[in-house]
């Protein structure tokens, strides 16, 4: 894998790699606002601004946007996150120039007319009750805001309805004029393209003036362990249990990714085998790991019958507990790792995914790792430092605990989590 990157003279950066064996590119702009850069006040205010910049520009209508990128076969989407907002495109590498000059126009030129405000507001308050209506999605929103309770991180990305409800679009030019900046703002690319000529074309259509880039606070939340239950009539519990965990830039980090998959990273994990095989207690049962620029998580969720979310809950404790006191495997680190190092291959065997990794690295870590040396750092994860590790994460008083179910007159009322 080789990298370009340039910084342009107003700030953007534009970082490439070049896939001579595919007839396809995937650009992505990457601009540096999410959910943890709002006010309460204005919560879900990035998400609303994604769906606004298809709305139209001073040269195209929305109809026409969608037009032009049908005409070309090509994809044309966008999604938002706490730390970034995302627009992509996949298309013909002859139709580079088409794509980043309609994405181009769509970034810097958006109507933001108060007429396509008010209907897509609508819509966004129907995302948000679909997003309501899907307990297993829903319940991870509800972990975060319970584990970084007075952080920004722990806001959620679609917002709260009566915000969005209420928005109008000084509040959204405002914010858009804010953090909607080229030094804010990353273009990533990936595909059968040169470098040269992609940065050409950024810098004909990109907007003067280089602002800065979101300045974001790096207080530590504060986590402490609690439980919290919520009444909801649904067929399964569905439990959320984790702790905070690391930074994106930890050197660790590749340590961290290994205790997640022995945990419940995949068939062969711990709590898979153990609650879904062995006890047959859950259809979906897994881990995972996110990071973010001061800290992270690492979060176990489970779906199962209410009348079982006690054994449940008591079976994650046992085997994080028992991972504590007895430690991992040698085949179990060997497995883990084998596991990471294939997904991290699978995953950049097309454009888009390797679109999405120089983007993100290039973001929100400010460096980009080649292959060879991801997989160098996995093989460099050792038992001793997977230990070390998990003492300092798996710390009492760190645990959260949350279900979401039909337990009204609290008949499920669980012990703080700790082991």
């Amino acid at each position: 894998m080789v990298f370009r990157k340039t910084v342009l003279d107003n700030g953007i950066h534009v970082i490439t790699e070049k896939m001579p064996h595919v007839r396809s590119v995937t650009i992505g702009c990457w601009v540096g606002v999410g959910a943890r850069d709002e006010p309460q006040e204005l919560s879900g205010i990035s998400h609303f601004i994604e769906h606004l910049l298809f709305k139209g520009t001073a040269a195209r209508t929305a109809r026409q946007i969608a037009e032009i990128f049908d005409s070309m076969g090509g994809e044309l989407n966008a999604f938002s996150a706490k730390e970034y907002t995302c627009y992509y495109a996949k298309v013909l590498d002859s139709d580079l120039d088409r794509a980043v000059e309609l994405i181009s126009d769509m970034l810097f030129n958006p109507l933001l007319d108060p007429k396509d405000i008010d209907a897509e507001r609508k819509v966004i308050l129907e995302e948000i009750s679909m997003h309501e209506d899907t307990p297993d999605d829903i319940v991870h929103d509800l972990f975060a805001s319970c584990l970084w309770e007075s952080h920004p991180l722990g806001q959620s990305v679609l917002g709260h309805l009566n915000v969005i409800k209420a928005l109008g679009r000084a509040e959204i030019e405002s914010f858009y004029r804010k953090h909607y900046l080229p030094a804010n703002i990353v273009v990533a690319a990936a595909g059968n393209l040169e470098h040269e000529r992609l940065v050409g074309l950024v810098e004909r259509y990109g907007r003067e003036g280089g602002g800065e880039r979101t300045e974001r606070h790096r207080i530590l939340p504060d986590v402490r362990s609690h439980v919290a239950v919520y009444n909801r009539s649904t067929e399964q519990a569905h439990i959320v249990i984790g702790t905070e965990g690391l930074p994106r830039n930890h050197p660790d980090r590749f340590a961290f990714a290994v205790i997640d998959n022995i945990l419940g990273g995949g068939m062969s994990s711990r709590l898979f085998q153990k609650i879904r095989e062995e006890k047959a207690l859950a259809y979906s049962v897994f881990s995972y790991h996110s990071m973010f620029t001061e800290t992270g998580l690492l979060a176990i969720y489970a779906g199962t019958s209410p009348s079982n979310a006690g054994e449940v809950v008591d079976l994650i404790r046992d085997e994080i507990g028992g991972m504590l006191e007895k430690g991992i495997s040698e085949s179990e680190l060997e497995r883990a790792k084998g596991h990471i190092k294939g997904n991290l291959v699978l995953g950049l065997e097309d454009s888009s995914g390797r679109m999405t990794r120089l983007g993100k690295s290039e973001l929100c870590q400010g460096e980009t790792l080649g292959l060879d040396e991801l997989i160098e750092r996995v093989e460099a994860v050792t038992l001793k430092k997977v230990e070390e590790l998990m003492e300092k994460l798996f710390r009492p008083g760190k645990f959260v605990l949350t279900c979401l179910g039909p337990f009204e007159n609290r008949s499920f009322q669980p012990a703080l989590f700790e082991f």
